[in-house]
Formats: structure tokens, C-alpha cells, sequence
């Protein structure tokens, strides 16, 4: 695959890559995630190559992607606008996890995608919690700023993703930890995608797509009961459950899915 960029809005030069052969298919990464990474990268975009033209991008601050100061949650839909000039002026897209909220947002927003797929976008209920994140957002941001990545790294997996501290402790010795500090600085971004809370609910309405929506059947209820209302809250939407799976999920279980549901 070869290395294209993008300029979005603000002058940021966005990186990408394509492989495959047909309709234009985006995928858009949560966390920790760079145009590399399993579900939404270019693992999952080499199982879908044989269907679709597919884009695999580093979201701004990540990979060689460029990152322009101060970060606003309406400059990451300008940079998938962007990409979908460069599909064509129209694509499919999929966002796993956060990745997902902001492909709902930009659907929300009226960009032309016809058929949108999320994988278990992190939608609070809880109003309190949802403002708890905003509040630790800001010691994300001090935490990285303050060269402390580590624990950047500790709080989003300890009070975000609820990792038991012994296992956040198992994980600071696997040799991965050094790309996840690498990424310490973008952690914000997605939280605060997360803190928009229940008023999603009212802003999903005004999606247009037709939408898969999917959880995982190995997922925490909380989670699969969120997934579940997001599900009823967008007009064109369809539930899915892949069975076996938890938040972690198979990329060739996901490749299944979106082959199904794009392909209809």
C-alpha cells in the first residue's frame, strides 16, 4: 500500500492508505489506535480488500498524520470530510469504539455517507459520568503535556476502560506499552468524543444513513444496553450482535458483518 495525504480545513495534512478494488469504504480507530490497528486499520481493510476500495487513516496526532493546536471535536469531522472527497465525494464508512461516535457525529453533520457501521461506540447514559470525563480529559492533557505518558496511559485504562490495576501493571511489561504512551497525547480527543453523554441520543436522530449498529455478545451488559438504546435513537438503524465477541473483537468476525450489511 502506498502513503497518500489529505489536507483538511485547518491546513492539517491527514495520512492514508488504500488497498482493494470497488466502493469506497473509510475506517475510522478508537483509542490507542493508529491507521495500523487490527479492527480498524489495515489488518481489517486487507479482509475486506476483495469487496472494497478501502481507506485506512491515522486520525490527527497519530501515525503521520500532522496534529495543528488546540484540538476541537469538529476539526476530526473535517478530516473525514476530507477523506471522503479523496474516495469520491462519497463513501461508507466504519468507526469502532470512539472511532465510531465521531463517524455518527460527521453522519449527524449531513457528510454524504450513504452507509455508516459502528462497532460498540462507547454512548454514556449517565450524565455525571459523562461530565466526570471531561474533568479527566484535562488530566490526560496535563498528564502528556507533562511528558508523565505512563500515566496518561494508567488513568485512561483504569478510569475510562475500568482495567483492573493489576492487570494495567501485567500490561506495562508487554513490549506494546511503548506505542500506547506513544499515543498518550490523543487519549483526550477520544474522551472527549465519549463525555458528549446521553444528548447523543438526540443528536443520532438526525442521521440519515442506513446503519448497522453491533456489540458483542461476550460485552458487559452496561455496554450491550447502550449499544442496544443508540441503536433505537437513529432512524435507519439495524442491531447487530456478534456473538462471542467482546469489546476486543475479531477482525474477521467485523469483516463478516460489514460485508453483509455493505454489500446488501
Amino acid at each position: 500500500m502506498t502513503l497518500h495525504t489529505v489536507t483538511s480545513a485547518d491546513g492539517t495534512r491527514i495520512a492514508f492508505e488504500t488497498t482493494g478494488h470497488g466502493p469506497p469504504l473509510i475506517l475510522v480507530g478508537g483509542a490507542f489506535c493508529d491507521r495500523t490497528a487490527p479492527t480498524s486499520g489495515t489488518p481489517l481493510a486487507a479482509l475486506l480488500a476483495h469487496r472494497f476500495t478501502v481507506f485506512s487513516y491515522d486520525r490527527r496526532g497519530r501515525g503521520d498524520s500532522g496534529d495543528t493546536p488546540p484540538h476541537a471535536l469538529e476539526r476530526e469531522g473535517e478530516d473525514l470530510a476530507a477523506l471522503i472527497t479523496a474516495a469520491g465525494g462519497s463513501a461508507a464508512v466504519f468507526g469502532n469504539s470512539s472511532g465510531g461516535l465521531l463517524a455518527l457525529d460527521a453522519a449527524a453533520r449531513g457528510l454524504p455517507i450513504p452507509k455508516l457501521a459502528v462497532y460498540e461506540p462507547p454512548v454514556i447514559l449517565d450524565a455525571g459520568r459523562a461530565r466526570a470525563f471531561e474533568d479527566l480529559a484535562k488530566q490526560l492533557d496535563e498528564a502528556a503535556a507533562g511528558n508523565r505518558r505512563a500515566e496518561a496511559v494508567e488513568l485512561y485504562f483504569t478510569k475510562v476502560m475500568q482495567v483492573p490495576a493489576p492487570a494495567v501493571a501485567q500490561l506495562r511489561k508487554a513490549p506494546m506499552w511503548t506505542g500506547l504512551e506513544h499515543l498518550a497525547h490523543t487519549l483526550s480527543y477520544d474522551l472527549l468524543i465519549t463525555a458528549r453523554g446521553p444528548s447523543r441520543l438526540e443528536q443520532v436522530s438526525a442521521v440519515r444513513a442506513a446503519t448497522l449498529v453491533m456489540d458483542g455478545g461476550a460485552s458487559p451488559g452496561w455496554m450491550r444496553e447502550a449499544i442496544q438504546t443508540l441503536a433505537r435513537a437513529i432512524p435507519s438503524a439495524r442491531h447487530r450482535t456478534l456473538e462471542g465477541q467482546a469489546h476486543a473483537v475479531d477482525p474477521k468476525a467485523l469483516a463478516r458483518a460489514l460485508e453483509e450489511f455493505l454489500g446488501d
